[in-house]
């Protein structure tokens, strides 16, 4: 931690003798600060895409995997019997926190998404459902099935895990998806200043073979290459980082209704990891323009 702070403090000290060997504008100058803001932009988004999707798996696996839903299916007269019969079972069910039978008008708004508002369900041969929701150590699911078999004969246990696994696996590679991205923006924003950085130094081979007759030494040269990019890819990433914040900010917040594409921005300390994106773009720069740097002028020698 004490080097990257050394680092930091000479990299903003500089020297004003060797920052004159860098062009401070030209074509080098406006890509560096183009392709750092522009990957910047990019990874504020892949970084909330990742933090939603790993959100809305979480949220799946703990929602789900502690809820079943119990459907008895028999004839209408035969409903509330087994019904009752199915709540006594599942009351003496160890790792049962508590079982319901939904009402008339739970099980109408349910169907209501599919077939309107005003389907006729007392007139239908619709299930009961029975919510059931376990304890953290669960019950054995097996078990249960069993004692339904025997005793209820028209009950159907449904533990979800057949839903569960795809939504989880699913919001899992979507999360690995976008980290691999974040990857991938750093290694193209590695490329870009690497490509700045061969163009600044051959642009300037003349005014770099002058300082050598003159004794400049090749970590002199070099160290003002690298200090001038990396700021420009710092000062780049600030400026993506804040268009992109802003366009996180203009996205619907999270609505139960709106589902997963309402709920993609940053929440609680999550906010944190995006303004962490500016260091690491002048990381990357640093270590891109110093690689590029001794190669080029071991080149000129």
């Amino acid at each position: 931690m004490r080097a990257v702070l050394v680092i930091l403090a000479d990299l903003l000290r500089g020297d004003t003798q060797a920052d004159r060997v860098v062009p401070p504008t030209g074509f080098t100058a406006r890509l560096t600060l183009f392709a750092a803001a522009a990957m910047t932009f990019l990874a504020v988004f892949a970084l909330a895409l990742s933090l939603a999707t790993g959100r809305l798996a979480h949220n799946w696996s703990t929602e789900l995997a502690r809820s079943a839903t119990l459907r008895i299916s028999t004839s209408q007269d035969q409903v509330a019997a087994q019904t009752a019969a199915a709540l006594q079972v599942l009351q003496t069910t160890e790792g049962v926190a508590s079982a319901r039978a939904l009402s008339e008008a739970e099980q109408q708004a349910l169907l209501e998404p599919w077939f309107g508002p005003d389907v006729p369900i007392a007139d239908l041969p619709v299930p009961q459902l029975i919510e059931i929701i376990e304890t953290r150590k669960g019950y054995d699911a097996e078990g249960l099935r069993l004692r339904l078999a025997a005793e209820v004969p028209g009950a159907v246990l449904d533990d979800h895990t057949r839903w569960r696994r795809p939504l989880v696996r699913a919001a899992s590679r979507i999360r690995a998806m976008g980290l691999l991205s974040l990857g991938l923006i750093g290694g193209i924003m590695a490329a870009m200043i690497t490509l700045a950085a061969h163009s600044a130094l051959a642009a300037n081979a003349q005014v770099i073979a002058v300082l050598r007759l003159v004794g400049a030494r090749d970590d002199f040269i070099a160290r003002a290459f690298v200090r001038r990019f990396t700021l420009r890819a710092i000062s780049g990433a600030i400026l993506g980082l804040a268009l992109g914040l802003g366009g996180i900010l203009l996205l619907p917040s999270a609505q139960p209704e709106g589902g997963f594409l309402t709920g993609l921005g940053f929440q609680g300390w999550g906010w944190i990891w995006p303004f962490l994106l500016p260091l690491l773009a002048g990381a990357v720069a640093f270590w891109a323009t110093r690689r590029a740097a001794r190669r080029i002028l071991r080149g000129l020698a």
